[in-house]
């Protein structure tokens, strides 16, 4: 499923319930040159967030999967700045599928959501952006765990 040949820009929401229908994708500026295009992101203005913590993932190996995790409290923005890859998002009964591949779409991924990032492109680079700095309490690392907070 390309979920991008679907998609029509929308406008962040702000801090809310936590369910499947509240991961989003939402596009970036894209400011088109012919020396190279440029794309940039502001805190509470394209995403719903102060940016308090930026990380990427890279060199990730062929056919290995990263995150399986869901964040208590923090908000991320994910976007697949080289390359592509899946977000797979559980929010504890549905589960859906988001293919990441254009520097300029990036997905909202509120508190509450359980995500796996996988299929991964050689050279992909995910740029994921955070409400809160790292916070080893705010993490479920345990789907068990993370299920029976969920009821």
């Amino acid at each position: 499923m390309n979920v991008l040949e679907d998609y029509h820009p929308t406008t962040a929401k702000p801090f809310g319930p936590s369910g499947i229908n509240d991961c989003q994708l939402i596009q970036l500026p894209k400011v088109q040159d012919t020396r190279g295009n440029l794309t940039f992101i502001e805190g509470s203005q394209h995403v719903p967030f102060e940016i308090k913590r930026a990380f990427y993932l890279y060199d990730v190996p062929g056919g290995a999967a990263r995150a399986g995790h869901a964040l208590k409290t923090c908000y991320q923005f994910l976007v697949a700045i080289s390359g592509s890859f899946d977000v797979v998002a559980f929010d504890g009964s549905e589960l859906r599928r988001f293919h990441l591949c254009r520097s300029y779409y990036g997905l909202l991924v509120p508190p509450l959501i359980w995500r796996e990032l996988d299929n991964f492109s050689s050279g992909s680079v995910c740029l994921a952006l955070a409400s809160g700095r790292y916070d080893e309490s705010d993490y479920f690392r345990n789907q068990s765990d993370y299920l029976r907070a969920r009821q």
